[in-house]
């Protein structure tokens, strides 16, 4: 938004604000922020930066756990909800210096990282990638997990579970799995929607297009238009900041959470991508399989091959595994197809023109750190270009069929997305060496992701399951 402090001063005389928000993303994926008066923020904020500690935000042992962090003044947007005027901005951390030296554990320089990686090989100078979020809007969410009582409730007043209250009920109730382009009064979310793609855009994120999902209570999604690896990774977060504080707001919750409802259809995140150089596009080719490019190919066999590991950075919650499901339009299959949303690779028929010849993957989730996510996804593709991992001679496809309808000796034949959290880490401990090409990624992050997330793993399977009381209190 600014290019140098005199704008940003500039801007904040003639509009009166008051605060200074820096965002900084933490380890798991979540913002954390510091706020100082507009009058604080001086050349030396820029220099030297501001003084953490990063060990609350999940990187640096405590021993070495004093960095500071350096605002992006490029990374700049008003916040809409605060009641004090008040500009936000992304930081980097650094390590404290003479000069600084940007930490090699950050996900925003992990990413500036592998952009510069994919440059450096000469295969491309630019990624653009696409995402499509996935949320569900509630009307109430509680829960508690405690030595006497386990549990949560939800609602959502166009559920079908509401059909039937008698508490100022005017019908109009989404079906069960019928919610997908449903229309209004069904669809009672589409002016929160509108709101928040307003919202969007006036911030620099451009949507395509948003509209209600398949699971009938308060399922939706927001599609938005292509930009770079970093700067799609800080539109995502923006963008859930948005949504979440928008829907608060409107007295609602929103959630990113894979597989909030038994039975529903979960949330995604679809990564449209695809790479240009000198402007042109790397994986067009009319002769080629679904118009794609053998490079495009050996791209989308370094993906399929290290999928397993990918997951554990781009489905790195123990929810995830519980939306990555078959029967729930959420793919679990190891390989790619056109137009075949039941592969983890898809590639549009729709996208025809050589710049907008893609695909996507589909089976990450929003429980992602998107900056460490996004760039895993590159430095797969990068690797399958390198080593010209064709993905038809690697036993991936094409599969232009319905995976699940494949008869059982065929589907044995194709490879499956780990099915917990624990199996994913696993196949991130047994294949890592593509994240550490050209130092993009370090192996003691990769140590550290590990072991947070294994901790994750285990509490979660210290808890009695409600379910299990039905199961199993009688034997």
């Amino acid at each position: 938004m600014f290019n140098n402090r005199e704008e940003l001063q500039q801007y904040c005389q003639q509009n009166d604000v008051k605060m200074i928000d820096f965002k900084m993303i933490d380890l798991v994926g979540r913002w954390r922020h510091l706020t100082i008066p507009v009058e604080r923020f001086t050349e030396e904020t820029l220099t030297n930066g501001i003084g953490f500690d990063a060990s609350n935000y999940g990187f640096a042992p405590l021993e070495k756990s004093d960095m500071v962090f350096i605002p992006d003044l490029k990374s700049a947007f008003t916040d809409p909800f605060c009641k004090v005027s008040t500009i936000n901005m992304i930081g980097d951390v650094f390590v404290i210096g003479n000069p600084h030296r940007p930490f090699d554990q950050d996900p925003r320089i992990i990413a500036n990282a592998a952009e510069a990686y994919l440059s450096s090989t000469g295969i491309a100078d630019e990624i653009r990638i696409g995402p499509e979020f996935e949320f569900f809007i509630f009307d109430h969410v509680s829960y508690e997990t405690l030595p006497q009582r386990t549990g949560f409730r939800i609602d959502a007043k166009q559920a079908e579970w509401n059909s039937g209250n008698d508490d100022a009920n005017l019908g109009f109730k989404v079906p069960h799995k019928g919610g997908y382009h449903i229309d209004v009064p069904f669809d009672n979310l589409y002016d929160l929607r509108s709101e928040i793609c307003l919202l969007l855009e006036e911030r620099g994120v451009v949507v395509k297009y948003h509209h209600h999902e398949v699971a009938g209570p308060g399922q939706v999604e927001i599609e938005v238009e292509f930009d770079n690896l970093r700067a799609m990774a800080d539109k995502t977060m923006l963008l859930k900041y948005i949504v979440r504080n928008a829907a608060y707001n409107a007295g609602k919750s929103a959630t990113f959470m894979p597989k909030p409802i038994l039975g529903e259809a979960g949330n995604g995140l679809h990564v449209h991508m695809h790479l240009f150089k000198n402007k042109q596009p790397v994986f067009y080719d009319e002769k080629g399989y679904a118009g794609l490019s053998k490079e495009a190919l050996y791209f989308i066999g370094g993906i399929l091959r290290h999928a397993p590991a990918i997951s554990a950075l781009a489905n790195p919650s123990t929810n995830s595994y519980k939306r990555l499901v078959p029967g729930y339009e959420a793919p679990v299959n190891i390989c790619y197809a056109s137009a075949n949303r039941s592969a983890v690779i898809r590639i549009p028929d729709y996208a025809v023109q050589p710049d907008k010849k893609r695909f996507e993957y589909r089976a990450g989730d929003c429980t992602c750190n998107p900056y460490l996510a996004y760039s895993a996804m590159l430095m797969a593709g990068i690797d399958g270009m390198l080593n010209k991992i064709d993905p038809a001679e690697n036993g991936y496809g094409p599969y232009d069929v319905n995976l699940y309808n494949l008869p059982e000796s065929e589907k044995k034949k194709i490879k499956s997305l780990p099915s917990s959290l624990d199996e994913a880490l696993t196949a991130l401990e047994n294949d890592y060496e593509f994240l550490l090409a050209g130092n993009v990624f370090t192996k003691r992050l990769l140590e550290v992701w590990v072991e947070q997330k294994r901790k994750e793993s285990k509490a979660i399977a210290l808890v009695p399951n409600p379910a299990e009381f039905g199961m199993y209190y009688d034997l």
